[in-house]
């Protein structure tokens, strides 16, 4: 392989295809060994997982492992993380179930086909939005999103899993309200060796969490319920298995690429793509605030949507990342994504050699590890610090929590988005319009934010703290006319555009309105301090000539200045206000003088 190290120049450029290249030369003999105990770890981990995701996402469990060798390789080798680490998830693993099984049966040819095509088409959207630089589109996602969804999908998962810890037959593809209906008129069915096996696997998943937190507490618990089934002889007590895997490495596998596939799965995939995104995103940037690594979203939507499409062609279904095992790779000291990579080729020597054994697995110790999943996905702490602080945040954790239950999983991830998005606009649509006066105790009379100093009772000056564009027109000229209500006297206004970050075409034409309208009261309006990139557009539009050039202002004290000469001097010569140095050379006319401090103008 070619030095690329040793020429600064050639290894950027050639870093923005192979992003690999970046941490490549940190890569040594130390790292290595790093890398290798904790991938070493990381597959010791998946292996239970795995196995647990593609049996919620209604696949053979080969393929959760499957889905934990390719996808974690092409992630790392693409994305910008050194820990995150990619592969099957609880919550792409839900939605894949419940896109797919509305047009096949869970665990077929068809099923497993139209899996791997939902995760050709979630990569190509996630890769084309990489592509395209829009890694900052998940910046727009509320956490109560996530949230909500990730803890109404741990409520469907256990839900899904207690025909399996109870022994009792319910059908595939019941609804959240219908399941539970069957589980009640079915509770004198339950099977107590199943129980047994389950709550075993379960209480001692649970020990192990709590006393024993780094060790592989599933594996071991798996194992435990598999020795209760042994016991109680599997072979006459209604046990079922979860059977022999395939001693074998992922092989090539071909999506479904028709219309028709396509068109059916088009939606769910869009929904997994956005899902996987955050979820890998989101997780990627709290091991970096650990580990001080700067994240690159546009890099990992390029790594992710890779590491769909190349794993759809080898038996793997939709990946993301995973917060446990990225979590534990951290915790156990890798430096570089070269421990995904060992974690991938590690499990794959685990499946070839312990395949025959999951045989010997039971269902019921499954679904206690998957009760264990379900619980550890509820975020209790973030949830009821939403529910303490913002009503709007807890609105929007509240309707994708009960739309995940209550209607199809893709359309609960559509809704929390776009609540998103709303409560993102509404916040940015009523930008802070505050009133500046200036400060008496100020030595430079610096204009402040306080309601009981006077204001010139012929100029209101405030500030705007937000971007004037289509959606914020409406709240700011209301602000605006509400002004000029409460003082009519005020017929001049000055903005002060310094928190103006982006004008449009909306917020110009608003300007120039409000221009015209106090203009023909008497009055004008001002800006000041304006950004340049807000002058640019007003300029490109030919708003600054409706507006007036001569209204436009770089500094304060000029906008004063100008505007005190376009007072009505007889209003000054009775004003007891005096706050401008421009008062202090007007003769006082009123009842009673006015002792004035030495002042100056706001700059």
């Amino acid at each position: 392989m070619p030095d690329y190290s040793a020429s600064p120049q050639c290894n950027v450029f050639w870093a923005r295809f192979f992003p690999f290249l970046r941490w490549w030369p940190r890569v040594n003999r130390e790292t290595l060994r790093a890398d290798l105990m904790a991938g070493f770890t990381g597959a010791v981990v998946v292996l239970p997982q795995g196995v647990a995701f593609a049996m919620i996402a209604g696949l053979p469990p080969v393929y959760g492992l499957y889905s934990a060798m390719v996808p974690p390789i092409i992630a790392a080798l693409f994305g910008s993380s050194r820990h995150l680490i990619s592969g099957p998830t609880t919550a792409i693993s839900i939605v894949v179930f419940a896109t797919v099984s509305k047009f096949a049966e869970p665990g077929n040819a068809q099923f497993i086909g139209m899996a791997l095509t939902l995760t050709f088409l979630a990569g190509v959207y996630q890769l084309a939005l990489g592509l395209a630089r829009m890694g900052a589109l998940v910046n727009f996602v509320s956490h109560s999103v996530v949230v909500g969804f990730t803890a109404g999908a741990a409520i469907l998962i256990g839900t899904s899993q207690l025909k399996h810890f109870l022994g009792i037959n319910i059908p595939a593809g019941e609804s959240f309200l219908h399941t539970w209906q069957d589980i009640f008129r079915q509770i004198h069915n339950v099977n107590p060796y199943v129980t047994a096996i389950a709550a075993m696997t379960l209480i001692s998943g649970v020990l192990f969490m709590r006393f024993k937190p780094r060790w592989p507490g599933m594996l071991f618990a798996m194992i435990l319920g598999s020795g209760l089934a042994a016991l109680l002889a599997y072979e006459t007590r209604e046990i079922r298995l979860v059977g022999e895997l395939p001693a074998q490495l992922p092989s090539f596998s071909l999506p479904d690429l028709s219309l028709k596939s396509l068109k059916l799965l088009g939606s769910g995939a869009l929904a997994i793509a956005m899902l996987g995104l955050v979820e890998a995103v989101s997780i990627a940037r709290s091991v970096a605030l650990k580990s001080g690594q700067r994240i690159d979203g546009n890099q990992e939507f390029i790594g992710q949507g890779l590491a769909n499409v190349v794993g759809s062609f080898f038996s793997s279904y939709a990946s993301s990342g995973s917060f446990t095992r990225s979590g534990i790779n951290y915790t156990a000291g890798a430096v570089t994504p070269m421990a995904a990579i060992f974690a991938a080729v590690s499990l794959a020597l685990i499946v070839l050699i312990v395949a025959p054994l999951a045989a010997h697995l039971p269902i019921a110790a499954m679904a206690g590890i998957l009760l264990i999943v379900a619980y550890r996905l509820i975020d209790f702490h973030h949830i009821s610090n939403i529910l303490r602080t913002s009503k709007r945040e807890t609105a929007v954790l509240l309707t994708t929590f009960l739309a995940t239950l209550f209607v199809e999983l893709e359309f609960a991830i559509y809704v929390g988005v776009m609540l998103s998005l709303v409560i993102y606009l509404m916040r940015t649509s009523r930008p802070g319009i505050v009133t500046r006066t200036p400060d008496p105790n100020s030595p430079g009379r610096h204009l402040v934010t306080d309601p009981k100093l006077p204001e010139c009772p012929q100029l209101k000056i405030v500030r705007v703290d937000g971007s004037l564009f289509f959606g914020a027109v409406d709240h700011v000229q209301n602000e605006f006319q509400r002004f000029l209500t409460q003082n009519p006297g005020q017929k001049h206004l000055l903005v002060i555009g310094n928190g103006i970050n982006f004008v449009d075409i909306a917020g110009a034409e608003m300007l120039v309105q409000e221009a015209n309208r106090r203009r023909s009261l008497g009055g004008g309006v001002y800006l000041s301090k304006v950004k340049e990139e807000a002058c640019r557009i007003l300029k490109r539009g030919g708003f600054v000539d409706k507006i007036g050039d001569e209204h436009i202002f770089v500094t304060k004290a000029d906008a004063i200045q100008s505007i005190f000469k376009r007072l009505d001097r007889s209003i000054c010569e009775r004003c007891d206000k005096r706050i401008f140095l421009e008062c202090q050379g007007v003769e006082y006319k009123g009842e009673k003088p006015l002792a004035v401090g030495k002042t100056a103008t706001a700059n």
